[in-house]
């Protein structure tokens, strides 16, 4: 990888004012040269752009939202079009720039609502996988990559002195309080359910713990002491930095000390001339996690030959030369593993911080989802009661593996456990059909909270045994619908405010119990107990060939919950999380 040769003496930014000055006298420049190149500061930062006067009568004009962060350089693009005459097909193109949060237009998207917009540039992939991920949708279509910007870990400079900057580096697990001399580091994040830097930093910590012994436990602990210091948004995350030179956090032994923010909100902080001190930047030597900002096209089937041909021809534009100048102005990586050396410097960078190992490929889907359904269980706590098939198909052995269905699940419950903490109440039912009398269903273990200890008659160890206890039972079949009526019923009445409350049933078949309700009376009547007041969704998991995802599905949407299907067992902990972040987020997959 491409690596650059940085100032030995402290960057610009330090305590030295003389450094500041100069400082301040390179960005005063800077400003000069955005007001001529590309129009004056507040037509950059305002959006409010006049058309030259040989484009008056002949434009294309497209709406572009655009992440927060990189729309002032999207703008000044626009702007510098504008002024320069662009064309596309002969007609002079007119972008209009809109700073919106990635997930709010991701839900808005998610849900199928009109954007008012053509082009949509979120700060990371993630959330144009969570949007096509979603049935009911509008289309948005990936036309590549305009920027990116590393995540690491923003410090203010005496706990970053302390911990060896910048010749000492350290792993994510280390940075998030994994290490005797980071674990008193107060350390602040943006709401991964709201953050792509949250979230990829959040994923990056959990794969750094997979191979470890406790690795889910040490992960959910990391995330709940990360969950006592995020903020809504990099603005008010940045304001739990100090305000009056001290390292203490807005004058204060509770306030931050470091942040984990992307390269280019560092280097905005730097640059910004409001009297705050910079940040040193630690970059993790396992890899940064990249924003990736991709340029979408939304709802393409319904923009107009002249909207999608401007479209691209803006597509185009940002990569060319002088576009691409724009955005290292701004801060952002027009080649992320060759930056510039002033951009690395300014942002808090220095070798031998490893600022050019950078994971493009940051983390799977997959692994993101799982990340983020760790984090709402950990965040909020819970109360879910599992509710898991023992009929007798439960006991059929998997191909090429030799163990049976009810094995593998098994396993994938006691894994999903650990992901529990103290402060959550987990549940455990059984079904079949005439499991305790007339009942399809038996409560082996009440919903109870984990509390501390493992030891025996603990409610953690009383769920393990029990998940390693679950049998299939010799000719049993499936008693679905009771079942799940009697465990809802069950849920919403000891429903518990402040919690993330559900109930989970695994299933490998199809209801036959003749005796029972039928689904469309057991749909009507979970219509009737769910309450949007007191959410308990029905996270229901159809487990291999012989179920009926549709059936699940739309069982579990009468109470606002999702249905998966998992090909495998040992699919079931990523499909868990996977429904419990869309449960949590109010939007299922």
């Amino acid at each position: 990888m491409g690596r650059h040769s940085l100032p030995d003496a402290r960057r610009a930014g330090s305590a030295d004012p003389r450094i500041r000055a100069r400082r301040r006298n390179t960005a005063l420049a800077t400003a000069l040269v955005l007001t001529v190149v590309g129009g004056t500061a507040a037509a950059i930062h305002g959006g409010l752009f006049s058309l030259a006067s040989s484009c008056e009568d002949d434009v294309v004009h497209i709406e572009v939202a655009a992440s927060p962060d990189i729309a002032p350089a999207l703008r000044a693009v626009a702007e510098d079009a504008r002024e320069k005459n662009v064309t596309s097909d002969g007609r002079c193109l007119d972008v209009g720039v809109t700073a919106r949060e990635s997930y709010e237009v991701a839900a808005s998207l998610g849900k199928g609502e009109k954007s008012g917009v053509q082009v949509w540039v979120p700060d990371s992939d993630a959330w144009v996988e969570r949007v096509t991920g979603t049935s009911s949708a509008t289309q948005v279509t990936s036309l590549g990559n305009v920027a990116s910007s590393p995540v690491g870990v923003a410090v203010v400079p005496s706990a970053a002195k302390a911990l060896g900057w910048p010749d000492k580096t350290y792993t994510w697990t280390e940075l998030a309080g994994d290490t005797p001399r980071a674990e008193k580091l107060r350390l602040g994040a943006v709401d991964p359910a709201r953050s792509s830097t949250g979230l990829l930093a959040l994923a990056r910590i959990s794969a750094a713990t997979a191979g470890l012994k406790d690795g889910d436990v040490r992960a959910a602990a990391l995330a709940k002491t990360l969950s006592h210091r995020t903020s809504g948004s990099d603005t008010e995350l940045l304001d739990t930095l100090p305000h009056d030179g001290s390292d203490n956090g807005r004058s204060s032994a509770d306030g931050n000390q470091a942040l984990i923010l992307s390269e280019q909100a560092a280097f905005a902080h730097n640059s910004a001339q409001d009297g705050a001190q910079d940040l040193d930047m630690f970059y993790p030597k396992d890899g940064s996690p990249l924003l990736d900002y991709p340029y979408t096209l939304v709802d393409e089937p319904a923009l107009s030959t002249d909207e999608g041909r401007a479209a691209l021809r803006f597509m185009t534009l940002l990569g060319e030369a002088a576009p691409r100048q724009f955005l290292r102005v701004f801060g952002f990586r027009t080649d992320a593993e060759s930056p510039a050396a002033t951009l690395v410097a300014q942002a808090g960078g220095r070798p031998p911080q490893p600022y050019a190992r950078v994971l493009a490929d940051s983390t799977s889907k997959g692994a993101l989802q799982e990340a983020l359904g760790m984090w709402t269980i950990t965040v909020e706590s819970a109360r879910i009661t599992t509710v898991v098939d023992a009929s007798s198909s439960m006991g059929v052995t998997l191909p090429d593996d030799g163990r049976s269905r009810m094995d593998v699940t098994k396993e994938s419950l006691l894994q999903a456990l650990a992901t529990f903490t103290a402060e959550d109440e987990i549940g455990l039912w059984t079904f079949s059909t005439k499991l305790d009398g007339d009942k399809d269903y038996r409560v082996l273990v009440p919903t109870e909270r984990l509390g501390e200890s493992e030891k025996k008659g603990g409610q953690r160890a009383k769920l393990a045994a029990a998940f390693k206890s679950l049998k299939p039972v010799p000719h049993g079949e499936t008693g679905l619908y009771d079942t799940t009526l009697a465990a809802y019923k069950a849920a919403v009445a000891s429903y518990t405010k402040g919690r993330f409350n559900a109930l989970v049933v695994l299933t490998d078949g199809v209801n036959r119990d003749p005796g029972s309700i039928s689904r469309s009376e057991l749909i009507t009547e979970l219509q009737k107990l769910a309450d949007p007041e007191r959410p308990v969704p029905l996270i229901a998991i159809a487990v291999g060939p012989d179920s009926d995802r549709q059936e699940v599905d739309e069982i579990a949407r009468a109470t606002g919950g999702s249905g998966q299907r998992v090909n495998e067992p040992s699919q079931i902990h990523a499909a868990m999380l996977k429904a419990i972040t869309a449960a949590g987020a109010g939007s299922p997959y």
